[in-house]
């Protein structure tokens, strides 16, 4: 279904070339990442008072990658995380309808297609935390096939010097988001098999026409080759996560916005929350984040957003930060902590958009 090979070569070759630094430059700023990503282990552990399993810690390395290693790295992602459902719509392209036309169209256009997304997305990512990590021939996944951190250098430096903001509080501020993944899924022992078991399901729900997957691919291609979409007028437009058909399924998604609108929420609570005491610039950082978030881009940009469900990623942060401030302002961190118990203890979608009704439910239980 996919020439993941060639998606990688594909995504490389578009690539957007990332800033102009020296050879010095580019040395100083991967250093730099890396005793920042190590220093926030300590900053966020005391902020939030978890404490992450130092067996799993040691098994999710922190990677200073550029933009061609975060293709690599997230092909792979794809591909491991995504391999159920292809093989599912392999068996039905040979005896569903359109089979033919998929023949002919073939791994390599669907392959093309996947690499056009991931140059898409590869200027955009500051960093991640790759809760599934497979190990590359360029990247190793953790020893016990555990979770790893990216930071993507050319990234971080372009959007500091687009902000204009300091550049070594900057790169710290990042940092701290992402330790804070790291701490999540190293601190909570049940919660990388839970989301796993989630996707797994979702996907295995699945039962698509393989030929709707590709329009939507071919849609956000085209729109990157500077096609017109129906998203970019604001109305319309459809989002890859929108393939979703019965009832099980958008119980499964809605389970899902809500733990990474938790995930995402929480760390960017903690970055700032950190912020005041080791970086001094944080709230000139946040402002000027936010009005870049708010800017948006291009119209093209925009649809892509929908399609992709960026978007919904953004609304993430969004609601979950809320939910997290309100929770933490309510019972303290500790009273928040008890998110971290169970599945049980996860906060429901509505309940991210109502924190006092997760404040009720979960310590009323408790108590």
């Amino acid at each position: 279904m996919v020439d993941w090979n060639l998606a990688v070569a594909t995504a490389t070759r578009l690539l957007r070339p990332g800033p102009d630094v020296s050879q010095d430059e580019a040395r100083a700023v991967v250093a730099e990442l890396r005793r920042h990503a190590k220093s926030s282990e300590e900053h966020v552990r005391a902020f939030t008072r978890m404490i992450p399993d130092g067996a799993r810690v040691r098994d999710t390395p922190v990677l200073v990658v550029d933009r061609p290693g975060w293709v690599k790295a997230n092909a792979a992602g794809f591909r491991a995380v995504l391999k159920p459902l292809l093989g599912k719509m392999s068996e039905r392209r040979g005896s569903g309808p359109g089979g033919a036309v998929l023949g002919a169209v073939g791994g390599k256009v669907t392959g093309v297609e996947v690499g056009m997304l991931l140059s898409f997305l590869a200027s955009r990512v500051l960093g991640q935390y790759e809760t599934f990590a497979p190990a590359t021939r360029e990247l190793p996944a953790g020893e016990n096939g555990g979770g790893r951190l990216l930071l993507v250098a050319p990234n971080v430096v372009h959007v500091e010097r687009e902000l204009e903001v300091d550049p070594h509080d900057f790169r710290l501020w990042v940092c701290l988001h992402e330790e804070t993944h790291r701490t999540q899924f190293t601190g909570v022992q049940w919660l990388r098999d839970h989301l796993e078991g989630e996707i797994q399901a979702f996907l295995g729900e699945t039962d698509v026409d393989p030929m709707t997957v590709l329009e939507r691919l071919r849609e956000a291609a085209q729109a990157l080759a500077g096609g017109r979409t129906e998203g970019e007028e604001g109305e319309g437009g459809h989002s890859i996560v929108e393939l979703v058909q019965t009832p099980a399924q958008r119980e499964i998604l809605g389970r899902l916005t809500a733990v990474m609108s938790l995930l995402e929420g929480h760390a960017d609570y903690v970055m700032d929350g950190v912020g005041p005491e080791v970086v001094p610039s944080v709230a000139e950082i946040r402002e000027k984040f936010q009005q870049r978030r708010a800017r948006g881009a291009s119209r093209l940009d925009m649809a892509l957003r929908k399609l992709l469900g960026l978007d919904a990623k953004l609304r993430q942060y969004r609601d979950g930060e809320r939910f997290v401030r309100a929770v933490v302002d309510e019972v303290g961190m500790d009273g928040f902590n008890r998110v971290w118990t169970s599945p049980n203890t996860l906060p429901t979608k509505a309940e991210i958009a109502k924190p006092a009704d997760w404040i009720a439910r979960v310590h009323r239980r408790a108590e």
